[in-house]
């Protein structure tokens, strides 16, 4: 942990007095008695030194032990704790880890390493309420820290709250323009806040800035169709099928061909999501209103095709049930 504030104890010895009515002779022969030796800080910091040493050799349960005595020594020695901190994550034990971060933040509460440690181990613990306290408390240190600013962003987002999580989110791409993870942040940000304009120039910036993945090529298609822009939508979903075909991936591209009136082309790319996974229901609703419009094209003639509807929303709602909207179209057509 960089910038960590080493913590110093001043131990003094009150000077010797005379009682008054002792006579001074006796005062001068009679010996003193030196007080008690007391731990000091460097016995401390020296537990602290050979923890480090150890952790950066893999020792990690002898280097425990050397933080745990630093601490029995000094109990706000804020290394010991970050120390102990920093090896219960490296090992993936975030419980532990909050702890020693969060009494490390008790002790020396204008740390920043420490304060973004604790708030970073509360999110991965999903508290992420208290997470967002944390990270309020580092940047109220260091306002313009990168990854605190991010972080609390997608924590105020995963309390669904996008609101709060704007000025962090843009702040973060301010600091660090070029860093692609923190567009896709700030595009799902403003994906919540259904600005989507601004979330298409977020995915494609990020686009230009990172690999592609999946998810990236998914984003900006959805906030594309979201926009109108249903041609762009297409050509994205594409290129995600050709990276990495899916379900979804179909079932999206059907919904971009629907929207640009390409009814046979989307009935056809809902059931290739079909073929992928039977149980995708998304898909089971696109068959449905597929039909349901091809029965409404041929001005009610084509029972067969409402059949057909019907049965793919039917079976739609035995997988998922909380569907308000299909529930309507059944009682509509059925």
């Amino acid at each position: 942990m960089s910038n960590i504030i080493k913590i110093a104890v001043v131990l003094a010895l009150l000077p010797c007095v005379t009682l008054s009515g002792c006579r001074q002779r006796a005062a001068a022969t009679r010996p003193v008695e030196a007080p008690a030796a007391a731990p000091t800080v460097s016995e401390a910091q020296q537990a602290v030194n050979r923890g480090n040493i150890l952790a950066s050799q893999g020792l990690d349960k002898i280097a425990l032990a050397e933080f745990e005595r630093a601490i029995a020594i000094n109990p706000r020695l804020t290394t010991a704790y970050v120390g102990m901190g920093e090896i219960h994550k490296k090992s993936g034990d975030y419980a532990q880890a909050e702890r020693a971060y969060g009494k490390a933040a008790e002790v020396e509460p204008q740390n920043f390493g420490v304060q973004y440690n604790h708030g970073l181990m509360l999110q991965l613990l999903d508290r992420v309420a208290e997470a967002v306290r944390a990270y309020i408390r580092a940047l109220q240190i260091k306002p313009n820290d990168f990854d605190a600013n991010l972080n609390l962003a997608t924590a105020y987002l995963q309390l669904n709250e996008p609101g709060a999580a704007l000025p962090y989110a843009q702040r973060a791409v301010s600091l660090n323009p070029n860093h692609g993870p923190a567009r896709v942040n700030l595009g799902a940000v403003y994906t919540a806040l259904t600005d989507h304009e601004s979330a298409v120039v977020e995915y494609q910036q990020a686009a230009e800035l990172m690999e592609l993945t999946p998810q990236l090529l998914l984003n900006l298609a959805d906030a594309l169709g979201k926009a109108g822009r249903y041609a762009e939508m297409q050509n994205t979903l594409e290129e995600l099928i050709r990276l990495n075909p899916s379900p979804v991936a179909y079932e999206r591209l059907a919904t971009a061909h629907f929207r640009q009136r390409r009814y046979d082309e989307a009935l056809a790319n809902f059931r290739r999501a079909l073929e992928l996974d039977a149980n995708y229901y998304p898909a089971l609703n696109g068959v449905g209103v597929s039909m349901l419009n091809r029965y409404l094209l041929s001005n009610k003639q084509d029972i067969e095709a409402l059949r057909e509807g019907i049965s793919a929303l039917r079976r739609s709602l035995q997988i998922e049930r909380r569907q308000p909207a299909v529930v309507d179209l059944l009682a509509r057509y059925s």
